[in-house]
Order: C-alpha cells, then sequence, then structure tokens
C-alpha cells in the first residue's frame, strides 16, 4: 500500500526536470506566505533547528571564520546572528580548520544541551562525526572525549549526524563518507546513550545511493513519523551546484525496510529556479503548529553564498508536500468525465484527455495543499482550435475550485500536440482540494496540472 503510494507522489514530481523551465518563475514570494522564502541571506549551510521555550535556535556550517554558525528566532522567519561562537574549539582529535567543520546537530539532553559535528580527524584523515556539551543552547559547546564519536574510516569516514529519539530511546542518524573515496554512501541508523557520548550497538544501513538522479551519494538524513509512517529525508547529488535536491523514503518501522520515492521532493526545477540546490534540511514546527521544512540553497548576487530558506511542509496520507515545490498531477489519472484518455505524442507520459467538448465534460484533480492560502497552478494543455474563418482561435476551461467557481484558465493556439502551459493563480485550503476543468471556449486538451 505505501509502496505503491511513494510511486504515486514521486511520478508527480517525476517530468519537473524536463518541464518547469517553460514557463518563467513566479515572483519571490513574501514572506508569510508559506511558500519558500530566503529566512537569513548569508552563508548558512546545513541548518539544523532546536526549539527552547519560545525561541527557535539554528545552528549551521562554518562561515569560514566560525566553526559553528548559531541564529535565534521567535517565528522561523526573523532571525538574528546569536554570539559569541558556539563552538569555540573542536576535539584535540580533530584539525582546527573552520572550513573543514559541517553539518552540526543540537538537542535538549535533560541536563544541558548536546552538540554533533562534523570534522576532520587527525588520526584516519577522513571527516568524523564528534560531541560537545553545552548548559545552554546559547553555548559555549565543549568538545567531550578524545576522539571521534562516529569515525569508520575504511568507509570514507561519517558525517551529517542526526537525532531522533521514540519510546525513551536516542538514536543518531548518519551517513558514511564514501563518495570521498569512490565507495558506496550509506544513511545509518545507530542506538545512542541519551546526552550522545556514546554509540550502542551496531549502525543499520537504511538506504545507499542507488538511483540515477542521486549520482553517488545521499547525505543530510533527517527523520520524522507522521500519519503512522517514518519519514526519512534526506540530499543527494553534488552539494556545490544546482543539482543539488532532497528525497525521501518512507518505512511503516524505524529500521525499514525504506522505500524511496521515484523522484526528488525538491529541486532547482521543482521550484522554477526560485531556490537552485536545496537540501541540508532539517523539519521543525512552528509556532502556529505548522511543520516547517527549512533548508539552504545557493544565491549569487555578486557574493556566491547558501542562504537558508523555509517553506510550509504538509503530510499527504504520510508523504511530504512542500509549498512551493511542484507537484503534478497527471490529466489521465484525474477524475475524467464526458472525455476521453487518449495515446498523446509529446504527453508527459504519453497520454491526455481529450473530447473535453460538452456542457458536463470535466477533468477534476485532487491535490494536496501544504498549507492554506495562494497557489499557482499550471495547466499543460494543446490547442489547435480555428474560429468561423479558419484563423487560430484562443480556448479556455472553466475553473472551480472546491466546487466554488475560481475563473477561467485561457490558452492560446499552439496547435494539436504542441504542449504548453498557462498559469493562472487560486486560493487552496490546507490538505486536500478538488480542482475542476470544465468545457469553456472553443476546445483544448489537458495532459496535467502542476501546483505549487
Amino acid at each position: 500500500m505505501f509502496s505503491s503510494g511513494v510511486r504515486r507522489f514521486g511520478r508527480c514530481l517525476a517530468v519537473l526536470a524536463a518541464a518547469a523551465f517553460a514557463v518563467g518563475a513566479p515572483p519571490a514570494a513574501p514572506a508569510g506566505t508559506g511558500a519558500a522564502v530566503p529566512v537569513l541571506d548569508r552563508e548558512f549551510a546545513d541548518p539544523d533547528i532546536v526549539k527552547v521555550g519560545s525561541t527557535y535556535h539554528a545552528y549551521a556550517s562554518n562561515d569560514g571564520s566560525t566553526y559553528i554558525q548559531h541564529a535565534t528566532s521567535r517565528d522561523l522567519v526573523h532571525w538574528s546572528i546569536a554570539g559569541p561562537a558556539a563552538l569555540p574549539e573542536v576535539g584535540a582529535w580533530a584539525e582546527p580548520d573552520h572550513k573543514l567543520v559541517w553539518a552540526p546537530e543540537v538537542f535538549d539532553n535533560g541536563r544541558g544541551f548536546t552538540m554533533h559535528y562534523t570534522a576532520h580527524d587527525r588520526a584516519g584523515d577522513r571527516q568524523c562525526i564528534g560531541v560537545a556539551l553545552a548548559a545552554s543552547p546559547d553555548g559555549p559547546f565543549r568538545p567531550v572525549g578524545d576522539k571521534p564519536l562516529v569515525c569508520p574510516a575504511d568507509r570514507g569516514g561519517a558525517i551529517d549526524a542526526a537525532s531522533y529519539t521514540e519510546n525513551g530511546r536516542r538514536y543518531l542518524l548518519w551517513k558514511n563518507d564514501g563518495n570521498c573515496c569512490e565507495m558506496e554512501t550509506w544513511i545509518h541508523l545507530q542506538a545512542v546513550s541519551w546526552d550522545g557520548t556514546r554509540t550502542e550497538g551496531e549502525p543499520i544501513g537504511l538506504i545507499r545511493q542507488d538511483r540515477e538522479w542521486e549520482w553517488k551519494v545521499v547525505e543530510a538524513p533527517t527523520l520524522v513519523k507522521r500519519d503512522g509512517r517514518y519519514v526519512l529525508f534526506y540530499s543527494a547529488d553534488f552539494y556545490g551546484e544546482d543539482q543539488y535536491k532532497t528525497g525521501y523514503a518512507v518505512a511503516a518501522a524505524l529500521t525499514g525496510p525504506y522505500t524511496k520515492a521515484d523522484v526528488p521532493l525538491m529541486t532547482t526545477a521543482s521550484f522554477d529556479g526560485a531556490v537552485r540546490g536545496p537540501g541540508g534540511q532539517d523539519v521543525v514546527t512552528g509556532p502556529d503548529g505548522q511543520d516547517r521544512i527549512v533548508f539552504h540553497g545557493w544565491r549569487d548576487d555578486g557574493t556566491r553564498r547558501r542562504v537558508m530558506y523555509a517553506a510550509d511542509l504538509g503530510f499527504a496520507n504520510g508523504y511530504p508536500v512542500v509549498r512551493g515545490s511542484k507537484v503534478v498531477y497527471q490529466a489521465e489519472n484525474a477524475r475524467v468525465n464526458h472525455s476521453a484518455v487518449r495515446e498523446a505524442a509529446g504527453a508527459l507520459d504519453g497520454r491526455a484527455v481529450g473530447h473535453i467538448d460538452y456542457p458536463d465534460s470535466f477533468v477534476e484533480f485532487t491535490v494536496f495543499a501544504a498549507s492554506a492560502g495562494p497557489h499557482t497552478l499550471w495547466v499543460r494543455y494543446a490547442n489547435g482550435s480555428r474560429d468561423g474563418a479558419d484563423a487560430p482561435a484562443l480556448a479556455s476551461h472553466g475553473l472551480t475550485v472546491n466546487g466554488r467557481a475560481a475563473g477561467a484558465v485561457t490558452y492560446p493556439h499552439h496547435g494539436w500536440d504542441h504542449w504548453e502551459k498557462s498559469a493562472v493563480s487560486l486560493d487552496l485550503r490546507g490538505g486536500w482540494n478538488t480542482v475542476r476543468l470544465s468545457k469553456g471556449e472553443n476546445y483544448a486538451e489537458l495532459d496535467s496540472a502542476e501546483v505549487a
């Protein structure tokens, strides 16, 4: 049941890489809309968020002069850089090079706070995971232990720690850094002591890189449980370019097996280029109770940097949907009334819906919104209509949202089997919505609908 669900939502995104740039990127969404916006416009990669009282603390990889960065917020939108340095020094086992300290993870251990961080192990010449402790989330975090916590040198070392707790047990997720040395990369789950200073038992491999779009990397794990399913978010591909992306896998049990979605959750294309190389994500609940995904993306306006973004996150029967990241719904899989599914050259899955020619003809999509508010609907269509003088003519479909009239979608003439996109704004409620396209002026065929 759930593996087919993963495939279903995966297919929704399958065409983005080829098709998303057919229309221009929409304007950047203002803060507060729930769509992905840059909330900390400075180098702040691999963000990790922990809430203490009413304050959110964000920690990030080095900025070239500080081992670990630290910022605070009350609303996940407005942030202030905190000081002094959260991690003034690394463990004695580690190379004291700011540029080699990455991917912090911080949590409340009941007596204070624990930070896991990645640094370069002198003895093994690999990136490995260390531990530091502090009395408060403001730090300073002081390293503990005379060696790394996790450091499988023969498998490339270990990076990207993440914490998960369940039934009074704490677990550490981490990635063996095999891509450093032409080896496989795996994301592992391993039990640790409650304060995260000791590992307990052997690590369990959850997923490895095995999809073409992942290149040779899976990393940056984040694990949550929603609607009875474990959802493992991860980043893939090369972090230094726009092809970096975020995927996910789901499981019915903590230790798996995990089933990956067919295609990524967030890519440069799924954001229409408004966010570039989204990855290094964390999941946090906002002050309004809304889940949000916080991640970094590249910006280059004279200073190339990975800045922190936040977007509303919803779960459609346990499968994640990010507001602002397009989801594609195929017309042939929608509810089709007094119309016909046909084989169609150039359509995304080779099929489209035609003969939407009668007063009771319609194609009705069931779409999911991570949160309520304005969204954009892109309709991929073909229009070969001609007027009485045999001249190219506009076509349209009537639009209803959740049973209410919402105007029309108009389609310029491009010819049959020449698929283009037309965009319209619409308001959606959080969760499931019905979007119906019905017979309008002249004639048009439908390939798909995309919602962001």
